[in-house]
């Protein structure tokens, strides 16, 4: 179990939020493993408290999913406050202030990443969402801005007298983006620094490492990210790990299950053609290191159109159990006789 203020959690792993990937349909697939709390993609605070229906839409959600949190960035207090009033309005339980994006579009408005620059200023963005803020509030920040910067442990201590009541700890500098391996001694030093409790991320990609995270730092709970894309299972190998369980590992009939539902629920939610070109790269991760895979991945690559694409899985996942297959270029779609796939 994991208590955030009067949030309850299941247990103590939780999904983090990656853009393009924690999107209600991967979400879903996330909580049916088992994680605790799954997160939105980061959210623009402007672009909500303006309006924009495209940032709205990453509201969007569903009971099936809850708890969830929405992870907002930005670098106007009184505009972060505003959006966090917004995101609870629309059944968010937890709020998130990203303190950790590398990517230049974020970094270039002094949000994310940039903020450790500013430990003041990320102190100010807190306590004024706080104030406003009846939900759990966190922060996810990394290990700071780089190694000359002030530092992860002396900024989460600023947030905590701001309010935070967690905080995540990616231990990478935001001038790192994801290069080299993440220094988890910079959890232990947070979670030796806080009295709020604090999440280790970073580098989570076996669930020996996640329990090791969590033995090695002494953090209250793990966040796994790029480690699951392609491999939910890896959530539910997590727990079964930490329950003395045996690891249960994904037969092909699961996995295929659970490919051909994520992407019908993608085509459900953002429409067939940004369904079929997500798609493309979601087949990569999920075929990663299965037979034939890297054969396989060259039949659909410039494809765009999701039937064929489909046809392709389907035909790989006919010989996965047979003898190594002959790949072939793709053929124009069958025409279909009132089936579809779900």
């Amino acid at each position: 179990m994991l208590q955030i203020k009067d949030l309850r959690l299941q247990n103590r792993l939780v999904l983090a939020p990656m853009a393009g990937i924690t999107n209600l349909p991967f979400r879903l697939i996330a909580k049916q493993m088992g994680v605790a709390l799954v997160t939105t993609e980061m959210v623009s605070a402007t672009g909500l408290v303006r309006g924009g229906e495209k940032t709205r839409r990453y509201l969007k959600s569903t009971p099936q999913e809850k708890p969830l949190a929405v992870q907002i960035f930005g670098p106007d207090p009184a505009t972060m406050a505003e959006a966090a009033k917004l995101i609870v309005e629309a059944g968010a339980d937890m709020v998130d202030i990203n303190m950790g994006c590398p990517a230049r579009k974020v970094i270039r408005t002094g949000g994310g990443g940039a903020l450790l620059k500013n430990p003041d200023l990320a102190a100010e963005i807190v306590h004024a969402v706080a104030k406003v803020c009846p939900v759990p509030l966190s922060v996810k920040m990394r290990a700071g801005w780089s190694p000359n910067t002030p530092m992860a442990p002396d900024i989460a201590a600023l947030l905590e007298q701001a309010g935070a009541h967690v905080i995540t700890v990616h231990p990478r500098y935001v001038t790192q983006g994801f290069a080299g391996s993440a220094d988890w001694g910079i959890i232990k030093e947070v979670k030796e620094r806080l009295h709020i409790p604090v999440i280790g991320n970073g580098d989570i990609t076996t669930p020996h490492m996640a329990l090791f995270m969590l033995r090695q730092t002494g953090c209250d709970g793990v966040m796994v990210g790029r480690g699951a894309i392609g491999n939910p299972w890896l959530l539910r190998q997590i727990l079964d790990l930490e329950a003395g369980r045996p690891v249960r590992r994904p037969s092909l009939v699961e996995r295929r299950a659970v490919i051909l539902a994520h992407f019908q629920s993608l085509k459900d939610q953002i429409g067939e053609d940004r369904a079929s070109r997500a798609m493309r790269g979601l087949l990569l991760k999920y075929t990663k290191g299965l037979p034939h895979s890297s054969r396989f991945r060259g039949t659909f690559t410039g494809v765009r159109d999701l039937s064929t694409i489909m046809d392709a899985m389907d035909r790989y996942f006919a010989v996965l159990n047979g003898p190594a297959p002959s790949f072939s270029p793709l053929h124009p779609p069958r025409a279909k006789t009132g089936t579809t796939h779900s």
